[in-house]
């Protein structure tokens, strides 16, 4: 079998023949068959002549291929986790939180036969579900079950993207695309240049993957906090939930998610080691899906997928300000996790089809913003929150781009937004210190000359975007352990991964681990 690369196909000719034909004259042959697509993305560069990319997998007679940079040998890599592990456990395998990292370790483990307790602070993400509708419309808070917390991690309310820029983990990722495939997700997520899986298919693909880990024998635990962590010389011992409940431990996985700021005070007071981490803040913005497909696609604008965007800009003020979780036809929502604070994030259903399409437009901080120790940029994050929460009177707070400009409170009434959670017009400028409105101001006007209407002063801006990745960062080794034996911190709450496939491979990393040291 071989790879073949760059084959291009307008978009109005993407059918089995105009395919096979292009793949012909790169190979000079007719006689061959296609194995997979290993990958297919747009290429909009030119606006006249839109194309797909295909990058795929075919079954030929190799003797007269002649290779070259896109004609390559194929060999079919797939990440196998086998027991190689001699020592014994003398306890089960413990992790907390049930987010991406959490699930998909505790998903391979238990397939592979080894005990596995799962504890997590909020609920199932069927009762979770409800909760959150019921904080949107009546805007009554479970400050443990939640857009944040609960089973299936932050991830699960939102677009479900699973686009990386991490390089060398093909392996993983395809691991983490299979996985998720096995259990519902539709399979052109497998090759689609940045797939997604749509808040309403990952309610249904967690439950599976839950299910399926308790059908292999795991337990989960819901409704249960890490509140503390005992060790002695330098060696975890035990762990506490809730306050009351210990358990007898030699290993306890940190899964914990970006926001279990309650978590990252107590593992500080227990001395486990622990940096600030440089993040970014700002605002959502709201145009008019068609806008933004109209200047991505052109005329093929009807024959394509709703367009996404990704823009970068560097301020006056040295400051990166750059786009984050694009949504295409979604939603801004509250995605609050505590009474008297206030932050958003960007959700879309499978379909896409809102209308609106909203993004984070962010500014980068770092220590020289907020400080040197380790939760300085948690009280960063809190203070904008706390602002924010008091410029809305308790809902997100909202404004047009003409009146954030002119530091004034929207007067005029504005059309239905396509936000989940209540909403009042607010100044923005009050909640952000100067320099970050400034920067947000200088590049919202400068991405203008890349999206034509971006700086419309009819767009739509809420506040406020904080939780971009974790604010903290551990101190661990190659194997992800912390500086106290037995206790591993993984996932976006380790401060080394940031959204769904990352945190999702640094699961499977860990699993790897396990399974090459332990027996189960």
């Amino acid at each position: 079998m071989i790879r073949v690369r760059q084959i291009k196909i307008p978009i109005l000719n993407d059918n089995e023949k105009y395919l096979k034909n292009e793949i012909s004259k790169k190979v000079k042959t007719n006689s061959f068959e296609v194995v997979k697509i290993l990958h297919k993305s747009i290429d909009a560069r030119n606006k006249e002549n839109i194309l797909y990319v295909y990058d795929l997998v075919i079954d030929v007679n190799e003797k007269n291929i002649k290779y070259n940079d896109n004609i390559l040998k194929y060999e079919d890599i797939n990440n196998k986790f086998a027991i190689t592990g001699k020592n014994k456990l003398n306890s089960s395998i413990n992790i907390i939180g049930l987010g991406p990292a959490g699930l998909f370790c505790g998903y391979v483990l238990t397939k592979l036969g080894y005990k596995v307790n799962i504890f997590e602070r909020g609920k199932c993400v069927e009762e979770r579900k409800i909760d959150v509708e019921n904080f949107w419309n009546n805007n009554k808070l479970n400050i443990n079950s939640n857009v944040v917390f609960g089973e299936g991690g932050a991830g699960t309310f939102s677009d479900g993207k699973l686009n990386t820029n991490i390089k060398g983990n093909d392996d993983y990722i395809n691991k983490v695309l299979s996985i998720f495939v096995e259990n519902g997700a539709n399979k052109e997520i497998i090759y689609m240049n940045k797939p997604h899986l749509g808040t309403d298919a990952l309610f249904e693909i967690v439950k599976n993957m839950r299910n399926k880990i308790k059908e292999n024998g795991g337990n989960i635990y819901y409704n249960s906090v890490l509140t503390n962590i005992y060790f002695e010389n330098n060696k975890l011992t035990k762990f506490e939930i809730n306050n009351k409940d210990i358990y007898n431990a030699d290993f306890l996985i940190l899964a914990i998610g970006h926001s279990a700021k309650d978590t990252f005070k107590m593992l500080y007071d227990n001395n486990i080691k622990m940096t600030s981490k440089p993040f970014a803040v700002g605002v959502r913005i709201m145009h008019d899906q068609k806008l933004i497909n109209e200047n991505q696609y052109g005329k093929f604008s009807k024959y394509l997928p709703n367009a996404e965007y990704k823009l970068t800009y560097s301020s006056k003020n040295k400051k990166g300000v750059y786009s984050f979780c694009m949504c295409p036809g979604g939603y801004v929502v509250n995605s609050s996790s505590e009474e008297g604070y206030l932050n958003i994030n960007g959700m879309s259903y499978s379909l896409r089809n809102s209308g609106v399409a909203n993004s984070a437009i962010i500014v980068s901080v770092n220590e020289k913003d907020y400080g040197m120790k380790p939760l300085d940029g948690i009280k960063f994050q809190e203070d904008l929150e706390r602002k924010a929460y008091n410029a809305g009177k308790g809902f997100i707070p909202v404004q047009t781009y003409k009146d954030f400009k002119n530091n004034q409170i929207t007067k005029t009434s504005l059309n239905e937004l396509k936000i989940k959670g209540k909403y009042n017009y607010a100044n923005l400028n009050d909640i952000f210190p100067k320099y970050i409105c400034d920067d947000l101001k200088e590049a919202i006007d400068y991405f203008n000359n890349k999206i034509k209407g971006f700086n419309h002063e009819d767009v739509v801006l809420a506040a406020v975007e904080s939780r971009t990745s974790c604010p903290v960062k551990f101190l661990r080794d190659e194997n992800m352990q912390s500086n106290i034996s037995g206790l591993f911190v993984i996932g976006e709450g380790s401060g080394y991964a940031g959204g769904i496939t990352t945190s999702a491979i640094e699961g499977l990393k860990m699993a790897k681990y396990i399974t090459d040291n332990y027996k189960n």
